[in-house]
C-alpha cells in the first residue's frame, strides 16, 4: 500500500513539473515573438528616409503593425494558455481520480476476498466437526445455527455485489409495489436482536406506514444502515431506530454513538468503494458498497439519504421518502 501511495506522490510531482515547464515555455515564446516584432519594427524604422513626404504615415503604419502584432500575441497566448491549463487540470483530476479509484477497487477486492473466505472457512470447519465427531443434539444445533448465520452473511454480501453491478449497468428493474415499512423494520430489528442479544437497540416505529417501492431494496437499505451502525460503534453503545410519518413524507432515522463521519468526508461516503479514513491505515472490515447501495436505492425511490452528526458522538442517517 505504501508503494502505491509513493507512486501517486511521484506522479503528482512529475505532472506539476511538466506543467510548470510548459507554462514557462509559453511565456518564453511570447517574449521571443514580442522581441521579434520589435526587431522587425526597428528594421522598418531604419529603412525610412527622413526626407520622405509620407514619413509620418509610414511611421504610424509601422507602429500600428507593431501594436496589432503585440495584441495578437497577447490574445492568442492567453487563449492557448487558458485552454492548456483547463485541459491540464482536467487531465490531472481525472488521473488522480482514476488512481484513487483503482486503489479503492483493489482494497475492495481484498476486503471481499476476506469477507468471502471467513464465512466459507467457518462453515467448512463446522461441517467437518459434525462429520468427525459425535456431538450431542444441542451442540449440533448450535453449530448448524452458526453455519446458517454465516451462510446468510455470505448471501448478503453476494446480493450487495450483484445489485451494485446491476444498478451500475442499468440492468436492474425495480418491482414497485406498496411496501409495509413498519413490518420490514420490525422484522429486521427483531432478527438483529436475536443474533446480537448484547446490543441495545431502541425503537420508535409508527404503525401502518406504507410507501411505494420494492420490498427487497427497502429491506437491503435498512439492513445496510443497521449493519453500518453496528460496525462503526462500540458494542456497549445504543442504536436508535426511528420511523415516523410526517406531513407528506416518511422519515427513517438510524442513530449510533460510534466514530461518526468527519464533516469534510460526509459528501463522499455514498460514493462507490469509498470508506471513511485512509485507504492505507483503515482496519474496520467492509467493502465500501453498503452506503453506496443505500444512496442508489434512495435515488431509485425518489427519496433522499443524508448523514448528520449525532450528539454527543456518532452519526444519524436519515432516509426521507416524499409521499406523492
Amino acid at each position: 500500500m505504501l508503494s502505491k501511495f509513493n507512486k501517486l506522490q511521484i506522479i503528482r510531482v512529475v505532472y506539476w513539473l511538466f506543467l510548470t515547464y510548459m507554462v514557462a515555455a509559453f511565456i518564453w515564446w511570447y517574449i521571443s515573438l514580442v522581441k521579434q516584432s520589435d526587431q522587425i519594427a526597428e528594421v522598418q524604422f531604419n529603412s525610412l528616409q527622413t526626407n520622405d513626404p509620407a514619413l509620418t504615415a509610414k511611421v504610424k503604419s509601422i507602429q500600428n503593425f507593431q501594436l496589432r502584432k503585440n495584441k495578437q500575441y497577447i490574445g492568442e497566448g492567453l487563449t492557448f494558455l487558458f485552454l492548456f491549463l483547463v485541459g491540464a487540470i482536467y487531465v490531472y483530476r481525472s488521473l488522480v481520480k482514476q488512481l484513487r479509484y483503482s486503489n479503492q477497487q483493489q482494497n475492495f477486492m481484498m476486503a471481499v476476498t476476506h469477507e468471502l473466505k471467513t464465512p466459507i472457512a467457518i462453515t467448512q470447519l463446522n461441517l467437518e466437526t459434525l462429520l468427525k465427531r459425535n456431538l450431542e443434539e444441542s451442540q449440533q444445533k448450535s453449530i448448524l445455527q452458526v453455519s446458517l448465520q454465516e451462510t446468510k452473511r455470505l448471501d448478503y454480501l453476494c446480493n450487495n455485489i450483484l445489485l451494485a453491478s446491476q444498478i451500475d449497468m442499468g440492468n436492474y428493474k425495480a418491482n414497485i409495489q406498496v411496501v409495509d415499512c413498519t413490518a420490514i423494520i420490525h422484522s429486521l430489528v427483531t432478527q438483529l436482536k436475536s443474533s446480537m442479544p448484547h446490543r441495545k437497540i431502541n425503537t420508535s416505529i409508527d404503525n401502518d406506514i406504507f410507501i411505494k417501492g420494492e420490498p427487497v431494496l427497502i429491506q437491503l437499505l435498512v439492513n445496510n444502515l443497521l449493519d453500518n451502525a453496528i460496525k462503526y460503534s462500540a458494542s456497549d453503545t445504543d442504536i436508535d431506530v426511528c420511523l415516523q410519518q410526517q406531513e407528506h413524507k416518511v422519515v427513517l432515522m438510524i442513530k449510533d454513538q460510534g466514530v461518526g463521519v468527519p464533516l469534510e468526508e460526509s459528501h463522499k461516503i455514498f460514493e462507490k468503494f469509498y470508506r471513511v479514513g485512509s485507504e492505507f491505515s483503515r482496519s474496520t472490515k467492509g467493502t465500501g458498497l453498503g452506503l453506496y447501495l443505500c444512496k442508489r436505492i434512495a435515488d431509485l425511490h425518489n427519496a433522499q439519504l443524508s448523514v448528520a452528526a449525532n450528539s454527543p458522538v456518532g452519526s444519524i442517517f436519515t432516509f426521507t421518502y416524499y409521499v406523492s
